[in-house]
């Protein structure tokens, strides 16, 4: 250390004075170059070049715990103990208010080889990251000690681990995962197997053994979940959804046709029924055939929510539900075992009235401002209704109205025309079936149109008159919610119902980054063990993004992947001037962006430790 002099000059006084700084040097490349360590400013007492030496030497043996060789001045002592004490409340404020953007490089001993750079070779780069990521998720979750406890053995379990986080990571046919496995990923040697141990077979294998034990896995990460976030699941939300298989399916009993929600009602579907709590977490998951409505999936599950949840209580959760589930037989069953309920209502309601005072404005998920309030249903009922007006449902509403009423006003005009041209026909009877088959199409707005067919005497047709009719349009935007709760406000009732937004967004997960669809499986079992390990694959993703969110960090699971894939495992050999091969296996740094992630999750951020070997000529 030295201390370096500046002549400065004072712009009010102009006046010239000494400034002083703090420095050390070091090398870059072959130069020499200075760096700060603290301003100093104006010192009388240091202005001469031995009292400059002093003070520095003074400064480095305090900072460094040393005794100085000579003795030193007492008020050159001080100054430099009053500059070590403002040197160290600087790094530790630095220290406490940084956030570190990349992470820490791991101090080795050195070991200097001559080496030929031309022979420098990287054998492999592989993706780790994201793979490191998820093996940490699952230890959080102990998978590993649950399996082992379960009889598996450990290269069974660690198979089983790869499928999972291979299917987290990149969702594909075990025929192509295990291509990945071998070829591009790490993620076999995280679990200490060899790349070219794991085969399609085995991923097949693995896939069904953790099926054979679902209902004890769904359990375990049920309770575990909510042990591990102190979550008490008090919404509970059900939902199903469906997916369809490439083939024909011949000898399937689970594949059936049926109303696919995907526009794939070409091929057979299977159902998945989810129950989720409000933080994203599934509980429970069932498979049902292709052609099951959803209104009858219910009241076999009832059962099941008990056992899935809310494992340590004898409170009952809120049950959250569309209202393409919400028949009332459900909703007594749901009632009969002792739930509450919250759903859309299936109808519009007619007979209400709007309780004393206004309405009050809330906003959805998108920030868009609806209107709400309590309504007093006149007729005799046991559950409150809450009325909903959204703005932008309504403008939707009118939209599709006046798009319907113009086709239909469009067919009606094409059909008006082919009266009065030759050729056409001008059949009263089957021009009135061409006007049904309009009202059938145009149902919604048909009913608001009068439409006459007008004839000569020889009843043949001469015209078509249609008019908007006067029957009272209901109003547009508005749909009504239905729950089973006393003593609770709009606000409170609104917060519960945003809560089924987390089930699309799980499907969403579900079918788009875990590539649920479509199944190619030809057997009913291996499919099962497919959708039950996007299942649990899931359950791994939801681990790690409920942990981000409540950092701030809001990412989409494939966005998460593409960031951490970019740290790689690189494979490489290069010859010394001895002629030997040196081999290094080693992790890249992650990414700032990378490291966040790690930082916010609290995991390692080095998956391997770096590895060298030395081969004889």
């Amino acid at each position: 250390m030295f201390l370096k002099l500046n002549i400065k000059t004072d712009k009010i006084t102009n006046k010239a004075y000494s400034y002083y700084r703090l420095c050390e040097s070091y090398r870059l490349g072959d130069k020499t170059r200075h760096r700060t360590i603290i301003d100093i400013g104006k010192q009388v007492q240091i202005d001469t070049p031995l009292a400059r030496k002093q003070l520095a030497d003074s400064i480095e043996c305090l900072l460094k715990g040393s005794t100085p060789l000579f003795a030193i001045d007492g008020m050159i002592e001080k100054t430099a103990l009053q500059i070590v004490e403002k040197i160290r409340s600087n790094q530790s404020k630095a220290a406490s208010v940084a956030t570190p953007s990349t992470p820490p490089v791991a101090i080795v001993d050195a070991d200097y080889q001559t080496i030929d750079t031309n022979s420098i070779q990287h054998q492999s780069a592989r993706e780790i990251g994201a793979e490191f990521l998820c093996k940490q998720a699952i230890a959080q979750l102990a998978l590993h000690p649950f399996l082992k406890e379960k009889g598996w053995g450990d290269t069974q379990i660690n198979t089983a681990l790869i499928q999972l986080t291979s299917r987290a990571v990149y969702p594909a046919s075990e025929h192509k995962t295990a291509q990945w496995i071998q070829l591009n990923s790490a993620v076999a040697s995280l679990h200490n197997t060899d790349y070219d141990r794991i085969t399609r077979h085995h991923l097949y294998d693995a896939a069904k053994n953790l099926y054979d034990i679902k209902d004890e896995v769904e359990t375990y990460l049920s309770t575990k979940t909510s042990d591990l976030f102190s979550l008490q699941d008090k919404i509970i939300l059900y939902d199903l959804t469906n997916t369809y298989f490439e083939g024909r399916k011949q000898n399937s009993t689970l594949a059936q046709f049926g109303r696919s929600k995907e526009k794939r009602s070409d091929c057979k579907l299977v159902v998945l029924a989810l129950v989720i709590n409000e933080d994203g977490f599934v509980k429970h998951s069932k498979l049902f055939n292709g052609n099951t409505a959803d209104s009858t999936t219910l009241i076999g599950l009832i059962e099941q929510l008990q056992h899935s949840t809310f494992i340590n209580t004898q409170l009952k959760p809120i049950v959250v539900i569309d209202a393409g589930i919400s028949t009332e037989d459900n909703l007594q069953a749901i009632k009969n075992k002792g739930y509450d309920y919250l759903c859309v209502s299936r109808s519009k309601l007619k007979a209400y009235s709007l309780e004393q005072g206004e309405k009050i404005t809330l906003h959805d998920n998108r920030n868009n401002p609806i209107e709400v309030k309590l309504i007093q249903k006149t007729d005799t009922a046991d559950d409150q209704y809450l009325y909903v007006h959204s703005n932008k449902k309504e403008l939707k509403e009118q939209s599709m109205k006046q798009r319907m009423d113009k086709h239909l006003e469009a067919a009606l005009t094409s059909l008006k025309e082919g009266i009065h041209i030759k050729g056409r026909t001008k059949d009263c009877d089957k021009i009135l079936q061409k006007i049904g088959r309009l009202k059938e199409k145009y149902a919604s707005s048909a009913q608001y149109f009068s439409i006459e067919l007008q004839r000569d005497k020889d009843a043949k047709a001469t015209d078509i008159i249609w008019k908007a009719n006067e029957k009272t349009k209901p109003e547009s935007g508005v749909y009504f919610l239905r729950t089973s709760l006393t003593n609770i406000d709009e606000a409170a009732m609104w917060r519960i119902y945003g809560c089924l937004s987390e089930v699309e967004a799980t499907f969403r997960q579900l079918k788009t980054d875990l590539n649920l669809r479509p199944i190619f499986h030809k057997k009913d079992k291996n499919t099962e063990a497919h959708l039950f390990l996007g299942v649990l694959a899931y359950s791994i993703v939801a681990t790690i993004r409920y942990q981000l969110k409540a950092k701030g960090i809001t990412h989409d699971w494939s966005n998460i992947v593409r960031i951490m894939n970019s740290q790689k495992l690189i494979e490489s050999t290069m010859k010394t001037k001895e002629n030997k091969t040196i081999c290094t296996s080693i992790c890249s740094q992650p990414t700032a962006m990378a490291f966040e992630i790690y930082n916010a999750l609290g995991y390692k951020t080095m998956p391997l430790y770096r590895k060298k070997y030395v081969l004889p000529e």
